[in-house]
C-alpha cells in the first residue's frame, strides 16, 4: 500500500461509535467550560496542534498554543455583549475510531440571557497519543 493509500484508509481499532462519539462530545463540553471560564490556557489544552481553522474561505493554522490575545474575552464582551456560550447541538456526521466530525450549533449569550449571535459550525475532534482534542474548526 502506498503512503497515499494510507491517507484514504486510516487504520482501524475496536472502539465502538457510541464510545468514540461520547469522548469527542466530552472534549467539546470541556472546551466550552474553559471558554466560558475565559481560560485561554485551558482551551489550548483541549486542542491538537497544528490546529486548523477555516473561517469563511480563510485558512488559519496554529502551530502551537498561545494564539489568542489575552484581551480576547474582554474584546468579545465589549464588541458583542458576550457573557457565555451555550451549545444546543453536537451532532456527529462522520465517525471513525479516532476521529469525529460534529456539526455544532451554539449561541453567544449576553448577561441578560438574550442571544448575541447564532453559530453553526463543523468541528473535527481527534484522538492523538491517547488524548481527545479539537483538531479543526470550520466557521
Amino acid at each position: 500500500m502506498s503512503s497515499a493509500d494510507n491517507l484514504f484508509q486510516p487504520s482501524q481499532d475496536d472502539a465502538d461509535d457510541a464510545t468514540v462519539i461520547a469522548a469527542a462530545i466530552r472534549c467539546i463540553d470541556d472546551f466550552t467550560d474553559r471558554f466560558n471560564a475565559r481560560d485561554l490556557a485551558g482551551m489550548d489544552a483541549l486542542l491538537h496542534f497544528p490546529h486548523i481553522i477555516l473561517s469563511g474561505e480563510q485558512l488559519v493554522v496554529w502551530d502551537a498554543p498561545g494564539n489568542l490575545p489575552t484581551s480576547f474575552f474582554d474584546d468579545l464582551a465589549r464588541t458583542t455583549g458576550w457573557a457565555k456560550s451555550t451549545y444546543q447541538r453536537k451532532d456527529p456526521v462522520l465517525v471513525s475510531p479516532r476521529k469525529v466530525h460534529l456539526l455544532v450549533q451554539y449561541t453567544r449569550d449576553r448577561a441578560d440571557g438574550s442571544v448575541a449571535s447564532h453559530h453553526r459550525n463543523l468541528w473535527i475532534v481527534t484522538s492523538e497519543n491517547g488524548r481527545w482534542g479539537i483538531k479543526q474548526r470550520s466557521y
